[in-house]
């Protein structure tokens, strides 16, 4: 059995561009299959989205739950298996309790930083707002403001999105409560930064790419991303098969 390593382990750099190839290595094995899903997912994400508060609110959380799963189809392509449909609802099947906490806890703390954010330029934004009507310099702080926000909430957001990173995989695959999952994720990515860097410049130039044509190409980029994460989970956290 491969050891494991509960927070993670340091790769090379270079292991960020190795993550997209092993993925898209694990989506060439059944792309038909993957767009099917990610068709399936898209009309589920869509049709919950539409209910309203509870849709925006209930997304992230699924979204844990759905990526668990098919983190799972993955695992068997990655063994000689085949990716099925179902494997989009494995996560509904084998410890949805604790992904439903660890989606909670991802979703709380998005609400926290965005409580956070709206607090920092708010007040600055109300001001400017009920001073009267606008004037050029006002429309120009607006602008400011926004941008601000912008920057505040990404800074805030990256390390929530570190914690939830891997926490589907560590909880589908190695049984950790949502809190610890979430932890052990944030270290591994901590410890793998400049990877990490080189894994999100890569994607950069694809993910506007397949945004402009309607973002048809997400049909292919959104499952190598999921693939990816799982051949990132195994560099990390794993030393073998």
């Amino acid at each position: 059995m491969p050891e494991f390593y509960p927070g993670g382990r340091q790769v090379p750099a270079g292991n960020g561009w190795k993550w997209i190839v092993d993925g898209w290595t694990l989506f060439a094995r059944a792309p038909g299959t993957w767009i099917a899903i990610t068709l399936i997912y898209l009309v589920i994400s869509t049709a919950v989205s539409f209910v309203p508060v509870i849709g925006v609110l209930a997304n992230p959380v699924l979204n844990v739950i759905f990526t668990a799963g098919l983190l799972a189809g993955c695992r068997a392509l990655d063994q000689g298996g085949a990716l099925k449909v179902e494997h989009l609802f494995a996560g509904f099947q084998e410890s949805v309790g604790t992904l439903v906490a660890a989606g909670l806890l991802y979703l709380a703390l998005l609400l926290a930083v965005t409580l956070v954010t709206g607090l920092a330029v708010g007040f600055k934004v109300y001001n400017i707002l009920s001073s009267g009507p606008l004037e050029p310099e006002a429309v120009l702080a607006l602008l400011l403001l926004g941008a601000l926000a912008v920057l505040i909430w990404v800074a805030l957001a990256l390390p929530v999105v570190m914690a939830a990173w891997f926490a589907p995989a560590l909880v589908a695959f190695r049984r950790m409560s949502a809190g610890q999952a979430m932890r052990a994720s944030f270290a591994g990515c901590l410890r793998n930064f400049v990877p990490f860097l080189v894994y999100g410049l890569v994607l950069l130039v694809p993910a506007v790419l397949a945004t402009i044509p309607f973002a048809l190409g997400w049909l292919v980029l959104g499952p190598l991303v999921i693939a990816s994460i799982y051949t990132a989970y195994k560099d990390i956290y794993t030393s073998g098969p």
